[in-house]
């Protein structure tokens, strides 16, 4: 097992048309496995625009056109694949979802969102996705032949329990995609993100979508990497493009045991507890 691996975060400038939303996002994950990626995510909502009008027109059941896509591109360029979100339809219900695929091109796992997005700011920003979407229920982790890796989606990333769950299951890689506004964008991206990797002493990505200013929801941008130390090591701005980073396993063990905070929990005054579905 190595220690180390390229992680490719695709930052997609999504448009109406889901065809050619499919048509870049296979184009740029092939990009990023021909420059070594083993690992490559997409943003949340990468083939719709994001806002609760769009999901039940951009819907799909699971497999479908969008996951069918995902699956040979995963398959052709041999790589794990994470499919940031897509608005997905199940008995009648509506999901913000993501898939992930392995180097044969297998459906390995699937993440609904879990905490729906429902915040008002006033004179900011009031945004309410259960007026349309339905929460899912039950953690999401792959296994790689590198480590153990976490998913989940967006707004999932304020919940720290969420992500000391997934630390404590075995995860040294947790990715978010996400889509985070121009509000709480500047004030809480990047805090949240190495807030939950200095938590757990392990590493963070989020993908977001490029920013698109004519948007009715305009995405934040900036996708980034932090390590188990909270330091910001692979990051851009708000165009579309590639994030490429390497995730060295050995660093995070140095991390651990230079600072050994998974042996010094006060497991008599606190305990996290874990719930499994229908636990």
């Amino acid at each position: 097992m190595s220690s180390k691996f390229k992680l490719a975060l695709l930052q997609l400038a999504v448009g109406a048309s889901k065809v050619d939303n499919l048509t870049k996002a296979v184009r740029l994950i092939k990009e990023a496995a021909s420059n070594g990626a083993k690992i490559v995510a997409l943003p949340e909502c990468f083939n719709s625009p994001y806002g609760t009008s769009y999901f039940a027109d951009y819907a799909e059941k699971i497999p479908g056109p969008s996951t069918d896509a995902l699956a040979e591109a995963a398959k052709e360029n041999q790589i794990f694949l994470v499919g940031g979100s897509i608005p997905e339809e199940h008995n009648g219900k509506l999901y913000n979802t993501s898939t992930i695929f392995n180097p044969e091109g297998k459906l390995i796992a699937k993440h609904r969102k879990i905490h729906l997005f429902d915040i008002d700011v006033p004179g900011k920003i009031r945004f309410q996705e259960s007026e349309v979407l339905s929460p899912g229920s039950q953690y999401t982790t792959f296994d790689t032949p590198f480590c153990k890796v976490g998913v989940a989606i967006c707004y999932d990333i304020r919940f720290a329990e969420l992500g000391q769950a997934y630390a404590r299951k075995g995860c040294q890689l947790l990715l978010y995609p996400g889509a985070f506004n121009m509000t709480t964008g500047p004030a809480h991206w990047e805090l949240l993100q190495r807030g939950r990797a200095l938590d757990n002493q392990l590493y963070v990505a989020t993908i977001s979508p490029a920013r698109d200013e004519q948007a009715k929801y305009t995405a934040w941008g900036h996708s980034t990497v932090v390590n188990p130390w909270g330091d910001v090591i692979s990051t851009t701005e708000h165009e579309e493009t590639i994030v490429y980073s390497d995730i060295d396993l050995e660093y995070l063990k140095q991390v651990r045991e230079m600072v050994p905070i998974s042996k010094q929990r006060r497991e008599d005054l606190y305990q996290l507890q874990i719930k499994e579905p229908n636990s």
